[in-house]
């Protein structure tokens, strides 16, 4: 059943309010899971522990962990991890998951997001980016393992992606040997992405059991999926062009059990008055079909 217990809201949907303004506003709309950020302005991961306390808007984990306990709010993930596939940074990344992992076990937070790299220079052939996404999945286990918390491999379905398949993310998390990670869903990506369209029918190769976490956002420009980024995301509603209504009800029938994550990058949404952003949110839930 799709009830307010499974939707989320990610933070770059308001990345002007500080953590507690965040947190208050996500349980007004009777949501209690929330996605924290590592790329929002101003809040950027870098080497050192005192810059990934930024992560939390400088406070410290105790007293961020304060704030989503006195709001009933809980943390869903840390998101991302980027560039985590691609070898020449896998030292720096290495570096950054530990201090991630530490922040992640300070404030309750059971998954952190791996995205892979994304660049047009990325000139690796198709076989070598995948056995890079594996042998980075075999290099990071352990952390995730020594600290009980899950990775979730987000597939990005833009053409100059190095992992833009969901099919091939889950064989990676299979190849890899660990039991810590899941796969990322994002429908906007599954979108532009190079999955057939009936990936989630019957007989399909993808296996939902290996799904961590649902992105959701829409999108209502006319445009060829290739042409579409991150701007075009907004709230799913009646002229949504995806089908995200349909997909969610259809994983929600085939037996995911998990979260759906409001992840809208439109700068429209991020600048709305809280008010005004609160009643599209509302009006999204209702258009889903989202019970108390």
């Amino acid at each position: 059943m799709l009830t307010r217990k499974r939707f989320a809201l990610n933070r770059i949907i308001a990345p002007g309010m500080d953590l507690m303004d965040f947190a208050r506003f996500t349980a007004g709309l009777g949501l209690s899971k929330v996605e924290l950020r590592n790329d929002l302005e101003g809040l950027l991961c870098k080497p050192g522990k005192s810059e990934i306390i930024d992560i939390i808007d400088r406070l410290k984990p105790a007293e961020a962990r304060k704030v989503f306990l006195d709001e009933g709010v809980s943390v869903l993930s840390i998101n991302a991890l980027q560039k985590f596939n691609l070898p020449s940074r896998r030292k720096d990344r290495l570096e950054e998951l530990k201090q991630m992992l530490e922040l992640s076990s300070a404030i309750d937070c059971p998954a952190i997001v791996l995205c892979p790299n994304n660049e047009e220079d990325d000139k690796r052939p198709p076989q070598a980016k995948y056995t890079d996404t594996v042998e980075a999945l075999i290099d990071y286990g352990p952390l995730f393992a020594e600290y009980g918390i899950a990775g979730y491999i987000e597939a990005l379905g833009f053409g100059i992606s190095s992992l833009a398949s969901l099919p091939s993310t889950v064989d990676a998390i299979k190849a890899s040997g660990y039991g810590c990670y899941r796969a990322l869903l994002d429908t906007f990506h599954h979108h532009i992405g190079p999955d057939d369209a009936g990936i989630f029918g019957l007989g399909a190769s993808y296996e939902i059991p290996y799904t961590g976490l649902v992105h959701i956002s829409g999108v209502e420009e006319s445009l060829p999926p290739d042409q579409l980024r991150d701007c075009h995301r907004i709230l799913i509603g009646p002229r949504d062009r995806m089908g995200n209504k349909e997909l969610i009800q259809r994983l929600d029938s085939i037996g995911y059990l998990g979260i759906f994550s409001f992840e809208p990058f439109s700068a429209e949404l991020q600048s709305m008055p809280p008010e005004k952003l609160a009643q599209e949110i509302e009006a999204s839930l209702q258009f889903i079909g989202v019970k108390q």
